[in-house]
């Protein structure tokens, strides 16, 4: 691209743009193949803006679309202004292009003077706060535009949820679209990732951090010639280098007054290399009510109206036109919008500031607090920082407190966190006033992106002195439930049950809400009689209760347990819940019952009803702001979809759902992990299966979580004649068999009893084989678990194999019938094949058309493991199906199918050994088919075998 086309002279400098032609072309080049996400770093005054400015111009000239939106110190609780800014250039665009997709309809309250142009919003009116729907309506726009870049500057001082938009625009972003963001990394607040978490581009997203320098010599040279021609001598050019350290802002500044006053040395400018004595020289030629202007407008310190500026310059209404004429013409204040005015650069507000006497200053401040009330919405974050300036401690407490509570209201939590930041930092406060702000940080805090981040905040916030022990005892549950639901950190019930003691001094609903959760999630919680006596407790406790708060969290930990045990009244209770309501910490906890109901009817195997709750889950959490939960609602579409028998593509899936939420604990444990340790082993990769199935073990303890990890790797090792080490698997730690008997989980269908059952038939511990089928048939009688019925037959058919087959193999057909309705084609399959197996020896054509049945599920599922057993099998029989998968004739240098499943073993890392278990050969004919393989590729065995993260497909 020709740095020729760049427009010459940035705002109000008419310098030249020298010294970022590499920095140009390669923001342009990546901005031009989207998508990509590009990053512009450098301290105040090193030319983010300007570069920006020249990109815009190249990338208008080429026909790509460029929306800017910019950040400010002193925001008032709007979450995603900067792209609201944006999208009032965007919306019209895309409405005259075409009706605009009806995603686009939540972001009406974001820009309500283009409401009219927007369709209707899908279901509910949406609030401004939902941040996963407007970042679908943005994408939306963005795509209806392209090909477009989205700017976003002094990204330091954006609010979380413009954070959190943009992240998850970054990880999503149209095809045709691009994302450039500034920022300034030394007023990014201490330990915060620039998007909220951390970032790396997507796959098939271009990305980079571009970091501006000081300029040259070189460079200053020829920006000294642009302005001043003959003049900018080598001991000029040197001059200017040392004053300004090679700034751009004070170059520009220097430069612009050398060429426009009679100063012609760098001393006459003074020696200082601070912008304040060239603003000062600007004031000094300033009229007095200009220069009042300005000293306003530097206390304001954003962006204000001329109405404003007056007042706050105590100038009559006809004076203040001419004094806000004398300060533009001065170059002191700058046209920002359609009357908006202020400085051109943060550090030129600065500077004025400072040029004010301490009680000019304070007398400014004060005179803001009134005019700031006087507006139709008073600015509440603004009016506290005036405040607090003022001196006013007690007055700048209420003011801060009062904006906190707006910036919840309306969803900018991390404007909400700083200010009660700042409250808790102010020493001397009264105990209510700490437990207050205290409480409130936390409830603001507990929802950020960044886990890490989170976590550190609420230990911060425990550490407060002087907070009280009942306070202290909530924010320490709050923090239990994050650590846990966030972070899958199962210690957090050891913080739970830490906070229990001060709980004990509070208000009863408090304690009534840790008892609850206690009872429904914590790991070794104790048997299932000692979960219900919790839960009686929480609900005595709030019984005649009026926050309706707590006995909300009460209610859905109640259900839970009853869910958790598939008790049929639990789906009349879940019905009742509310859907809409005025206090959203109801809805919130609606979200999450009905979230953990898709999990709970899923362990039943009533993926049916899981569906319906899935939807109404999702639907719930979008319009609610619950990122969290749109993470599980996710996840769990993809289980729904693998027990469905949807395998083709779920390695690719379960790649995107990782990047797509970084950190991501349910991607390698609970449901989610189980089935990429199962999808691992049907298809013959067994270290892999086990690395899958370990991890997710590990990650939850003994939870109802773990029970299907457990049984997964029980069953793989089983399967490679490990007896021993499958028992290990059940009997942990952590004890997943005796937690199980414990909590009395007999419903949880992910084959952990009937696994049980058949490594205790193994062990020739058959009493205890029946004693255990026989409690778990007790325990699903009158419960809504579907799959348990199916488990039952596969342990009663287990019981019978050894001496009655031909009884067994029913057993076994009625778990596949009951499985093939509930629509799960893998777990049917599994017991078909159980039943040809056990017909080998009585009813050869019954077996044969059972393992052919099975055989053909799981060639259709990508089984690849499965199928050659099946075909083992039937080969044991003297069937020969065909084709014949490993016919060696007719493919010449192309893979046959036998081949290329040994190919797809090779590529993970599989020994001749290892293709033999998988794919039930021989090791001299696994060591043809490798041999094969290799000869027809023309590679070797460490070539194909990269080195990769075992839990990576």
């Amino acid at each position: 691209m020709p740095v020729g086309r760049v427009p010459q002279g940035g705002r109000g400098t008419g310098s030249a743009f020298v010294g970022r032609d590499a920095e140009l072309r390669h923001l342009v080049g990546l901005l031009e193949a989207p998508p990509s996400v590009v990053i512009v770093e450098g301290e105040a005054g090193i030319g983010k803006s300007r570069l920006v400015l020249e990109a815009s111009a190249l990338l208008r000239a080429d026909g790509v679309g460029v929306l800017e939106g910019g950040c400010h110190p002193l925001r008032e609780p709007l979450p995603f202004g900067p792209v609201a800014d944006a999208l009032r250039e965007a919306v019209p665009r895309a409405a005259q292009a075409g009706p605009l997709p009806r995603v686009t309809g939540a972001l009406a309250a974001l820009v309500p003077d283009l409401a009219d142009l927007l369709p209707e919003p899908a279901g509910e009116p949406e609030a401004v706060g939902q941040r996963p729907t407007v970042a679908a309506g943005v994408r939306a726009v963005l795509a209806s535009v392209a090909p477009v870049v989205l700017v976003v500057e002094d990204l330091h001082w954006a609010d979380e949820a413009t954070r959190d938009l943009l992240l998850l625009l970054a990880r999503d972003l149209p095809a045709q679209a691009a994302l450039l963001l500034t920022y300034r990394a030394g007023d990014l607040p201490p330990g915060v990732p620039l998007l909220g978490a951390p970032y790396s581009p997507p796959a098939g997203t271009a990305g980079t951090e571009i970091a501006l320098t000081p300029l040259a010599e070189a460079d200053l040279a020829a920006m000294a010639r642009g302005a001043l021609g003959a003049r900018a001598t080598p001991e000029l050019v040197r001059a200017l280098l040392h004053r300004s350290g090679g700034l751009p802002l004070v170059i520009e500044e220097d430069l612009l007054t050398l060429a426009s006053t009679d100063v012609r040395t760098p001393t006459e400018l003074g020696v200082s290399r601070s912008l304040r004595e060239i603003i000062g020289q600007r004031l000094d030629r300033l009229p007095p009510g200009a220069a009042a202007l300005a000293g306003g407008a530097s206390v304001l310190a954003v962006p204000a109206s001329e109405r404003l500026l007056g007042r706050m310059a105590g100038l009559p209404e006809e004076e203040t036109a001419d004094a806000l004429t004398g300060a533009l013409a001065g170059s002191v204040l700058h046209e920002l919008g359609p009357d908006h005015y202020g400085f051109a650069h943060v550090l030129a507000g600065r500077a004025v500031y400072e040029s004010l006497p301490g009680p000019v200053r304070t007398r400014l401040h004060r005179r803001a607090v009134e005019a700031l009330r006087e507006l139709p919405e008073p600015p509440l974050v603004q009016i506290a920082h005036h405040t607090r300036r003022t001196g006013d401690v007690t007055g700048w407490l209420e003011q801060a407190e009062a904006a906190a509570v707006r910036a919840e209201s309306m969803g900018d939590l991390g404007t909400a966190a700083d200010l009660l930041q700042q409250v808790l930092e102010q020493p001397g406060l009264a105990p209510e006033q700490v437990a207050r702000a205290a409480l409130a940080l936390a409830r603001a805090t507990q929802y950020g992106t960044d886990y890490g981040r989170t976590v550190a905040s609420m230990r911060r916030i425990l550490a407060t002195p002087g907070l009280p022990a009942a306070t202290r005892g909530v924010i320490r549950r709050n923090l239990s439930m994050v650590m846990y639901n966030q972070g899958g950190d199962r210690a957090g019930f050891a913080e739970l049950r830490k906070a229990v003691p001060d709980l004990e001094q509070g208000p009863p609903e408090q304690l009534a809400r840790a008892l609850a959760i206690l009872a429904s999630h914590a790991p070794d919680g104790g048997t299932a009689a000692e979960q219900t006596a919790l839960l009686e407790r929480a609900t005595a406790l709030v019984a005649d209760s009026e926050d309706e708060d707590s006995r909300s969290v009460v209610t859905s930990n109640y259900l839970n347990a009853l869910g958790e045990h598939h008790d049929p009244r639990a789906p009349a209770l879940l019905a009742g819940l509310p859907r809409v309501h005025d206090n959203p910490h109801l809805v919130r906890s609606t979200v999450m019952t009905l979230s953990n109901a898709v999990e709970l009817t899923l362990n039943g195997g009533d993926d049916e009803a899981a569906a319906d709750y899935l939807r109404e889950a999702a639907a719930l959490a979008a319009r609610n702001d619950m990122s969290l939960m749109v993470m599980y609602t996710d996840s769990y579409r993809l289980l729904l979809s693998w027990l469905a028998g949807e395998w083709d593509g779920f390695d690719r899936e379960v790649e995107d759902f990782r990047h797509r939420y970084v950190p991501n604990p349910l991607v390698t444990g609970g449901l989610l992990g189980t089935a990429q340790g199962v999808d691992a082993a049907a298809k013959g990769r067994h270290a892999q299966a086990v690395a899958h199935l370990e991890t997710a073990l590990a990650q939850d303890g003994a939870t109802t979580t773990s029970i299907p990890p457990a049984a997964a790797l029980a069953r793989v090792r089983l399967a490679a004649g490990d007896v021993d080490g499958a028992w290990q698997a059940l009997t942990g730690p952590p004890d997943m068999l005796g937690f199980v008997v414990r909590r009395e989980c007999w419903t949880h269908s992910w084959d952990l009893v009937p696994t049980a059952v058949e490594i205790l038939l193994a062990r020739g511990e058959r009493a205890e084989a029946e004693e255990l089928a026989g409690q778990h048939a007790a325990g699903i009688v009158g419960r809504s678990a579907p799959g348990a019925v199916a488990e039952a037959a596969l342990c009663r058919g287990l019981l019978a194999l050894a001496e009655r087959p031909a009884e067994a193999a029913a057993e076994f057909d009625r778990a596949r019938a009951q499985w093939l309705g509930l629509g799960r084609p893998y777990p049917a399959a599994l017991a078909g094949e159980r039943a040809g197996a056990a017909l080998a020896d009585t009813d050869p054509a019954g077996a044969t058309a059972r393992l052919n049945a099975s055989g053909e599920v799981h060639r259709r599922l990508g089984a690849t493991s499965h199928e050659a057993r099946c075909l083992r099998r039937l080969k044991d029989l003297g069937q020969v199906p065909a084709p014949h998968i490993g016919r060696r004739t007719g493919y010449g240098d192309r893979l046959s199918p036998r081949e290329q499943q040994v190919h797809d073993l090779l590529v993970h890392g599989a020994t001749n050994k290892d293709i033999a278990a998988a794919l039930f050969l021989s090791p001299r004919t696994a060591e043809h088919h490798a041999a094969a393989v290799l000869r027809k590729l023309g590679t070797t065995r460490e070539q194909l075998a990269q080195p990769q993260d075992p839990l990576l497909p």
